[in-house]
């Protein structure tokens, strides 16, 4: 039986290389990470964000941005992002190769002087000359709307501190925007909610859902969010990553295992692009890359293939 309301097809975002490195003291060398892209075009991904511009004493493990885009492979159709946390980050990743650019936005004011060190207002006062800066330079601009439902030390966000940054992001020329559950602890029905008014409001502007799965829900929200006509989603292969200044056991606390939504969508014929045992193989190399065991539930229990050419074990 197939749900209602579901697409045929949803475009993946790869974040891992960003969002998942960036939570890994240990730098991983730039050949490495050119490899790990090399394995992501080869398994069909075609949309990877994968650099950041934060200062490279804020983020020694990502600091080599503009080597990684001097060498990743020029593959048509596929899509470079990268991400910068203010003005001055953009300004270093114009001339880097970049298909886009992408500019954090925090809906909530704490995280935003936590994790930025700048209120929302002066991200916002920055936003438009990030557009100027992105047409001159034919970049497309996507703002991230980070704490989008939920954030910590606070709780439920309101939609109209969301849409503020939503509507900024639009007048400030963006192409996309994406709702992120940072928290991990956001539920199906309110991001349903949260995609369907921003679709409805903006009817032209490019929607995706950034994911996190700190309470189990990240597939619920990927499916509630496709019902609600999102154009694209985001994970990290093994689940590696996300913001885990948190309490609570660390292999919860990462992005969405990008693996374990690509076997949702095969489940419910909805295509992605993505050869998900290819894809599992660039997991399995990132878990033996940085010795972080994978968060996905696919890698540690098999597909549904997996268990139906499964065999009883004999007995003597």
């Amino acid at each position: 039986m197939s749900i209602p309301q579901l697409p045929s097809a949803i475009r993946l975002v790869e974040v891992g290389l960003r969002d998942g490195l960036q939570s890994v003291p240990e730098p991983l060398s730039t050949g490495k990470k050119v490899e790990l892209i090399h394995m992501l075009i080869d398994a069909g991904v075609r949309e990877i964000e994968a650099v950041s511009f934060a200062h490279p004493k804020v983020l020694p493990q990502l600091a080599d941005a503009a080597d990684v885009m001097a060498a990743v492979p020029r593959v048509p159709g596929v899509r470079y992002r990268g991400l910068a946390p203010n003005f001055r980050g953009a300004e270093r990743a114009v001339d880097c190769g970049l298909d886009e650019l992408v500019i954090v936005v925090s809906a909530d004011e704490e995280v935003s002087l936590r994790n930025q060190g700048l209120t929302v207002d002066e991200i916002l006062a920055d936003l438009a000359r990030i557009g100027t800066l992105t047409q001159a330079s034919n970049l497309r601009l996507v703002v991230a709307v980070a704490c989008a439902f939920f954030a910590p030390a606070r709780g439920t966000v309101t939609g109209a501190e969301r849409l503020r940054v939503v509507d900024a992001a639009v007048d400030a020329g963006a192409a996309g925007i994406y709702l992120a559950a940072t928290s991990g602890e956001e539920h199906p029905g309110e991001m349903y909610d949260g995609v369907s008014e921003v679709r409805h409001l903006h009817p032209h502007l490019d929607v995706g859902a950034h994911l996190h799965n700190r309470n189990g829900f990240a597939p619920a929200n990927a499916l509630a969010c496709m019902m609600a006509s999102v154009t694209w989603l985001e994970g990290s292969f093994a689940g590696l990553g996300g913001d885990l200044w948190f309490p609570g056991d660390p292999s919860v606390l990462g992005n969405a295992a990008l693996e374990d939504i690509i076997h949702l969508c095969d489940g419910l014929g909805i295509d992605t692009g993505i050869d998900l045992k290819k894809y599992m193989a660039v997991s399995e190399r990132i878990v033996e890359l940085t010795g972080r065991p994978s968060a996905s539930f696919v890698s540690r229990g098999g597909t549904r293939n997996d268990l139906a050419a499964a065999r009883w074990p004999t007995t003597a």
